[in-house]
């Protein structure tokens, strides 16, 4: 068995986002509902964008991380002009696992709250599979 290398990220890592809600961004435009809400694909996609951040400082050369679980509760909408933002923090490192503690904030409300699971893959490797598959 073949051992995995120890991953130059470590828990503390963290992220902020932020984003201007736009009629792009609503559940209408996305096709996830019928109202002109933050839509929660676009939230989905912006808490993952804060979990990139977070380790892109620290992202060994040649590797990337894919998500592979996300759980978001969204809890709050939130009009088109207002703007959110995402803080990730990196709370567990498994091997190439990355487990984030997610909130989004609306003003000082959280409008949704969860975990993102990453993994740390070889950025090359990974898209010459995706390409034979």
């Amino acid at each position: 068995m073949q051992e995995q290398p120890e991953s130059p990220l470590a828990p503390g890592l963290t992220a902020r986002v932020e984003l201007t809600v736009t009629d792009a961004d609503t559940a209408l435009a996305l096709g996830s509902g019928d109202v002109p809400v933050l839509g929660t694909p676009r939230v989905v996609a912006l808490a993952e964008a804060a979990t990139v951040a977070a380790v892109a400082p620290g992202m060994p050369a040649g590797s990337t991380s894919v998500g592979v679980r996300v759980e978001l509760e969204h809890r709050t909408a939130t009009p088109v002009g207002r703007t959110v933002s995402a803080h990730a923090e990196l709370v567990k490192v498994d091997g190439r696992r990355l487990v984030f503690e997610v909130t989004v904030t609306d003003g000082g409300a959280v409008a949704a709250q969860g975990r993102v699971e990453r993994a740390l893959v070889d950025r090359q490797r990974f898209v010459e599979r995706a390409a034979r598959a």
